[in-house]
């Protein structure tokens, strides 16, 4: 039998995780119709999807932010990349939609 006690406290924390979860998929859309547009200005003016120095730059600044807030850096960077992955797959996708149609709406 798990201490009353204990259930309250492992009940709260997993509201906390709940909360942080919901705010991360929040987040992250957010992020991506930024990025979205981004991709839309680069296919306009017919600029490369990936960026390696923005990447370097964000990698680099995500890394001593996680490790300022006691975050891996390791599991931040790994967690970017992924990000920047799917940017680069999404405005390669705009990039070939535009050529395609000149048109893309954000």
């Amino acid at each position: 039998m798990i201490d009353p006690e204990v259930r309250k406290q492992l009940a709260a924390y997993r509201q906390s995780i709940d909360n942080i979860d919901a705010a991360l998929v929040h987040m992250l859309a957010e992020r991506f119709r930024c990025t979205q547009a981004v991709g839309v200005l680069k296919a306009t003016h017919e600029l490369p999807p990936a960026d390696p120095t923005r990447e370097e730059y964000q990698i680099e600044r995500l890394r001593r932010l996680a490790n300022d807030a006691n975050l891996d850096p390791d599991f931040a960077e790994k967690f970017l990349n992924f990000i920047i992955r799917e940017v680069i797959r999404h405005h390669e996708a705009i990039a070939a939609d535009f050529s395609g149609t000149n048109q893309h709406t954000v």
